[in-house]
């Protein structure tokens, strides 16, 4: 029996607190959803949220699936109601989705507590209601909520709930951990009981984790290895709480790891694409040290790691990074040693393996700085500038020489800040003296060394200062503590670089920064 990938991103994962998606986002995510070969792409609840209604009116003409089925989510009917009479039925039908998928309660306390209502009504609500859809010619999922917390309360009603579902035509009954509380070993346990108390194939199980133990991804692969088929996630693990399992890793360990074929061929190569893909859509920053996915999942800082990624990447990567769409990368800390440099060097397209004296320069420059508080992981730029003023005949050529800067800051008595710099270079050997204003004092000396640099260099109107960042040292404290900036610029052309400066002073600290960046865009131009 071939796996089910389903996707509940748009669902469930859209519960995760400050995230709401538009109709027009709902559409992108599934479009990017089906690109990474998932099986079933579960939109909404229509009927019962206008957004999600008009999603499923939308989706209808201006979605072109190519592996994913769509899958409306709803509820039973409600108690007392006959089913054909259930508004929030007949909207899942509105819908016109291929598959459908049912909550359904699980625990007999819910039932009495939350539906308030027996536990025979309770049976009689999902027959009626999965008969009735079935018959109507959709696929049914039934997701039995609190299943795992009901199941160790009172297990024959909970596997009653189970045979009910699948003897009504459920194509799957979904197990959720609703309240995420479960570990590994209690999945896999309860699932062994309840098929052996049933008779019920686990092949005919689904599985819904939340991550509220960090055991969702675990939980959810230990129910594949006790046989079940049909798995639940979300992009990016998004949703409730600590939210859910994240469909990327769980597709990645079992794909991976298990060598089970999950995803139709070549689609795993998308997984990191799609994952930032969604989380621009989503407005929520990636995350970096994601499994899989993030931009250090196959990032190597230790020196003794480095040593040995030069003789096999495979000796400290778990698994080819490429094959899920990422890159391995270096970081050049303090922790370096000569590996480390030397394969960053080569990651920017510098040899120093032929020059050991410029590779121990290096090296002992990047300790040195890293010291005083330098950073060079999140800086490429400013530690290809520093390779290249060691490396013989790769020297970059500096665009100007610094004669003096000032900053003024004027807080006027109306309450408005102003600040003005001026700065006085030396440009292919002329004296440029530039004055500029900005929205603070960086801004201000970026704007006038940008004026000063303009005739000379007509490139950099088109370079940008994109984002700007300040961290006061650990260790140094009040007025008198020393800064680290980091600047992202932009060249309007999607590249983009970072640099550092560092100094006890935020403006000179900038200056470094500022200096590196448009340094490094310059020389870039020339390639």
């Amino acid at each position: 029996m071939t796996f089910q990938v389903y996707d509940t991103t748009l669902r469930d994962g859209a519960q995760r607190e400050g995230l709401s998606y538009s109709v027009v986002d709902k559409l992108a995510v599934a479009r990017l959803l089906d690109e990474f070969g998932v099986g079933f792409i579960e939109g909404g609840w229509p009927g019962a949220v206008p957004k999600d209604t008009e999603f499923f009116r939308r989706a209808r003409t201006e979605l072109d699936l190519k592996h994913a089925v769509l899958v409306a989510f709803g509820a039973t009917r409600r108690a007392g109601v006959a089913v054909q009479d259930d508004p929030q039925v007949r909207g899942l039908l509105d819908a016109e989705t291929p598959a459908v998928a049912l909550v359904a309660k699980a625990d007999t306390r819910h039932v009495e507590r939350a539906l308030r209502t027996t536990g025979a009504e309770n049976l009689a609500m999902i027959r009626d209601t999965v008969a009735h859809l079935v018959a109507e010619g959709r696929r049914v999922f039934v997701d039995g909520e609190h299943f795992f917390d009901g199941f160790r309360h009172d297990p024959a009603y909970t596997a009653a709930v189970v045979e009910a579902a699948l003897a009504a035509g459920a194509e799957r009954f979904v197990l959720c951990d609703t309240n995420g509380g479960m570990l590994p070993s209690q999945i896999s346990g309860a699932i062994a009981e309840l098929t052996a108390r049933t008779g019920v194939a686990p092949e005919l199980l689904g599985i819904h984790c939340q991550n509220d133990t960090a055991c969702a991804v675990a939980n959810t692969i230990a129910a594949v290895e006790a046989g079940v088929r049909h798995f639940q996630g979300t992009a990016n693990g998004y949703g409730e709480r600590p939210g859910n399992a994240d469909l990327f890793a769980v597709v990645a360990n079992l794909q991976l790891k298990l060598g089970l074929p999950v995803l139709p061929d070549g689609c795993l190569a998308q997984m990191v694409r799609v994952s930032h893909a969604i989380a621009e859509i989503a407005n929520i920053a990636p995350d970096t040290h994601q499994a899989y996915v993030g931009a250090a999942a196959f990032a190597h800082k230790a020196g003794l790691h480095a040593s040995a990624i030069k003789v096999d990447p495979l000796l400290y990567n778990h698994v080819d990074p490429s094959v899920v769409g990422n890159d391995m990368r270096i970081l050049v800390t303090e922790m370096a040693g000569r590996a480390s440099v030397e394969l960053k060097s080569r990651e920017l397209g510098l040899d120093l393996a032929g020059h050991p004296e410029a590779l121990s320069k290096v090296t002992s420059r990047v300790k040195e700085l890293e010291a005083g508080g330098w950073s060079f992981e999140a800086a490429d730029a400013s530690f290809e500038l520093l390779v290249r003023s060691e490396l013989p005949g790769a020297e970059p050529v500096r665009p100007f020489a610094l004669e003096s800067y000032r900053v003024l800051v004027e807080h006027r008595e109306d309450g408005s800040v102003v600040s003005e710099a001026t700065v006085k270079i030396r440009v292919r050997g002329e004296r440029v003296i530039a004055t500029a204003e900005g929205n603070g004092p960086v801004n201000a000396l970026d704007e006038a060394l940008r004026v000063g640099l303009s005739r000379h260099y007509p490139e950099l109107r088109h370079f940008e200062l994109a984002d700007y960042k300040v961290r006061i040292l650990e260790g140094s404290h009040g007025t008198g503590a020393v800064t680290r900036v980091l600047v992202e610029t932009a060249d309007g052309a999607g590249r983009d670089w970072t640099t550092v400066g560092v100094h006890p002073n935020v403006v000179e600290a900038s200056w470094h920064a500022l200096v590196d960046a448009l340094t490094y865009g310059l020389d870039r131009t020339r390639v």
